[in-house]
């Protein structure tokens, strides 16, 4: 008995590290905007890095120069005091489905951990956390990226890893364009640059503007000094 527990529940760890990336749950519980201590006195000193290769803490820009140099790092920022990560960065390496997004100076940000509720929620609101029933702007499940863990843990019906053809997927869904990673794709990409490049200039090459006409001065010829005719005898 004990020995089929301990085999269902490795099976079960070992589905759940299949789902999640190994490097996750420390970036959730990683402390954030501390200050360098080998970079005190420089203007860019706080901790807001998070290398996805070396998974072993925050550190800020001039440590991501010198020791992460060529490894996958993404950029945490903040929101009202909470820590976000910008769409267009961890999209590229994690499934963010079923995660609500918001847009904040102008970009699309998404929540790292679950906030504090406010004393005044929304009352009535048809979109809410499965796990911590925040109010939701959107049909979403999950307020953020700490709650989806709970909720994959919990349920085993989400997934942070991408399927055969699903990060393109999720790219165009949040209308971000996505390179295609093939040769072929390169062709395309190309080509299609270059046909917009002529189309362009047979626009310009037919609505081109037309000369303005000749200007003609209105001023009219002095005319001579008149002569009198002479007077009769």
């Amino acid at each position: 008995m004990n020995f089929f527990v301990t085999f269902l529940g490795s099976n079960l760890k070992q589905e759940e590290e299949m789902l999640v990336p190994s490097w996750l749950e420390s970036l959730l519980s990683t402390a954030f905007f501390s200050i360098c201590p080998a970079h005190r006195d420089a203007p860019r000193s706080e901790c807001n890095m998070y290398c996805l290769d070396c998974h072993n803490g925050a550190f800020c820009f001039y440590c991501r120069s010198s020791r992460h140099k060529d490894h996958q790092v993404i950029q945490i920022r903040r929101s009202s005091y909470h820590d976000v990560v910008r769409v267009n960065e961890i999209q590229k390496v994690l499934d963010i489905t079923g995660v609500q997004t918001y847009v904040i100076n102008s970009a699309r940000v998404l929540f790292l951990n679950e906030r504090p509720q406010p004393k005044t929620s929304v009352k009535g609101s048809s979109h809410i956390c499965e796990i911590c029933g925040r109010s939701l702007l959107d049909p979403f499940r999950f307020c953020s990226l700490g709650c989806k863990l709970v909720g994959l843990k919990k349920n085993g019906d989400a997934s942070f890893i991408f399927s055969t053809g699903e990060e393109n997927e999720e790219g165009r869904r949040e209308g971000i364009a996505i390179r295609l990673p093939s040769k072929e794709g390169d062709h395309q990409e190309q080509f299609r640059s270059e046909a917009t490049m002529q189309h362009l200039q047979q626009e310009q090459d037919m609505y081109q503007s037309t000369p303005p006409p000749p200007q003609y001065s209105r001023s009219r010829r002095r005319k001579g000094i008149p002569h009198r005719a002479p007077l009769g005898p």
